[in-house]
């Protein structure tokens, strides 16, 4: 059966997504299995996802995708570079066929062509000299490409992690076959566009939604709609029993349909999700920024000193900044410069709070987790497991394990408890209990006849 790659967050998944597994069924052809290597509930901007990881694989499921699969952790917060890597390694190692990504541009032979330049032995000085005349990393990137004659105009965020995509394919001798996808619209867009949204602009709605006044009077817990009175007579019991979206469903409910629309961003995901992200548990680094402030501020300096993405003496200043500063935005301005971005800095707080090093994230993962399938899924799962049965004994050991269950890799289940039992302190309906991982469970979606 072949196969498509894509290395995704679905944070959350909208149309452009729906958009991008139509089209590469189309190119590929019907009989082909969609596998979404999917982040887990921490995403490579350094934040928690705002849905659980399982809520997310199941409407990539409704949505057109046969199998998803976790990214691990450690490559997940990784940077640009090393999340593009990891990904690409894991999807080789399963036996995919093509690796299919978004671009702004369309242009394959471009993104090839600065891939190669990347990996050319002058880049490294050339990246250096831009480095030291103290501009960001990005653009020192940039600039070194060019001089280098590729990458023209190839700034916008997809391209950009398209070249990574294909630069780890080159690098790693990987037989994917590159499958892009022009990407309308823009990523970091924050205004809603129905069509093709940006995650971001979603979010930042459903941020909105959660700090409403009809959603922001301290209640945590969910309840079911049909059981609940949520008219005007609604007691204040009954409303400590809905989560933050039941809260606007019974506003909207006692309001007349001509004179309250639903939120808008639910037009820019697709028809059959509307429902599901109603009821979605919402997750936000503000809700968890006590417990993050909390950590930080007692971690010795050994930790800071081990942390990822510290380079240079980074870590450093971000120590004493989190010693220091009120708050998590405080503390990603006080340590961001011109040459270190808010991205690296949120991604190096996140792993901060996490418990993880540099050393957790150059390791190579031992283990993928199956999330969720259907029933073509499940056969391209059973093709991906005979193939890691069979391998070499020379290449490195991948399992596939299933959510919930224990890896054979003690370390590696240290760090996943860990971080999931801290992502239920970013819930905004109040801190979730502990030990979640070790019950989730595999979703299962029966293909459409």
């Amino acid at each position: 059966m072949r196969s498509v790659g894509i290395i995704c967050e679905y944070n959350p998944f909208h149309n452009g997504h729906a958009r991008q597994l139509r089209l590469a069924r189309e190119a590929i052809g019907e009989d082909c299995a969609l596998v979404c290597l999917m982040s887990g509930n921490y995403v490579q901007r350094g934040e928690p996802a705002i849905f659980p990881k399982a809520l997310r694989a199941e409407a990539a499921l409704r949505c057109g995708a046969d199998l998803v699969l976790e990214l691990p952790l450690t490559a997940a917060l990784s940077s640009a570079e090393g999340f593009a890597a990891g990904g690409v390694s894991i999807l080789t190692a399963l036996g995919c066929d093509y690796l299919c990504y978004g671009s702004e541009s369309d242009d394959n032979n471009l993104i090839m062509s600065t891939a190669k330049a990347n990996l050319d032995p002058a880049f490294d000085a050339l990246l250096r000299a831009e480095l030291a005349t103290g501009c960001s990393y990005p653009a020192a990137r940039q600039k070194a490409i060019e001089r280098l004659g590729a990458g023209a105009g190839l700034c916008s965020p997809n391209d950009i992690l398209a070249v990574e995509y294909c630069k780890a394919i080159l690098r790693q001798g990987s037989p994917l076959r590159p499958l892009p996808v022009r990407r309308p619209g823009d990523y970091h867009a924050t205004e809603l566009d129905r069509e093709n949204p940006s995650a971001t602009a979603i979010r930042a709605a459903i941020e909105r939604d959660c700090r409403d006044e009809h959603c922001s009077s301290g209640i945590r817990n969910e309840c079911d709609l049909s059981e609940t009175n949520i008219g005007n007579g609604c007691t204040a019991a009954d409303k400590q029993s809905l989560s933050l979206y039941a809260q606007t469903e019974a506003y909207h409910s006692e309001q007349s349909e001509e004179s309250v629309l639903p939120p808008p961003w639910r037009a820019a995901v697709p028809a059959c999700l509307r429902e599901l992200y109603a009821s979605a548990p919402i997750h936000t680094m503000g809700q968890g920024e006590r417990a993050v402030l909390a950590i930080l501020r007692t971690l010795p300096d050994a930790a800071f000193e081990a942390l990822p993405f510290g380079a240079e003496g980074l870590w450093s200043k971000f120590m004493k900044n989190c010693r220091s500063c009120a708050s998590v935005e405080e503390i990603i301005e006080a340590t961001k410069s011109k040459r270190y971005t808010r991205t690296r800095i949120r991604r190096m707080l996140l792993c901060a709070f996490l418990g993880l090093t540099a050393a957790d994230l150059e390791r190579r993962p031992p283990c993928v987790r199956v999330l969720g399938f259907n029933d073509t899924g499940r056969a391209a799962l059973r093709e991906m497991k005979q193939r890691l049965e069979a391998r070499d004994p020379a290449e490195p050991a991948l399992a596939l394990i299933n959510a919930g269950q224990t890896p054979p890799d003690r370390g590696c289940y240290t760090l996943e408890t860990r971080a999931a039992d801290l992502y239920g302190l970013f819930s905004a309906e109040g801190p979730r209990p502990a030990g979640e991982e070790a019950r989730q469970r595999v979703r299962y979606i029966p293909s459409a006849p």
